[in-house]
């Protein structure tokens, strides 16, 4: 079974103060792709991955993580 991957994207973009729409601009994507990931039913792809990396500055760790099974 493959591990969930959790995110931080709303929370930062929250932080920022930012709409899906603004963040979804910044990244070149759709406001929907910017919805699907933060309720967790896409995981972006690594390209799209660092690209929040840069957008936010902070590296992917502090973005994404792997969800530690019990």
């Amino acid at each position: 079974m493959a591990p969930n991957v959790i995110n931080h994207v709303k929370e930062l973009r929250i932080a920022r103060g930012w709409t899906q729409e603004q963040l979804a601009h910044a990244a070149g994507v759709s406001r929907q792709s910017i919805n699907a990931i933060e309720r967790d039913r896409y995981v972006p792809s690594l390209e799209l991955a660092l690209t929040f990396a840069s957008i936010f500055a902070c590296s992917t760790d502090e973005i994404f993580q792997l969800e530690k099974n019990a």
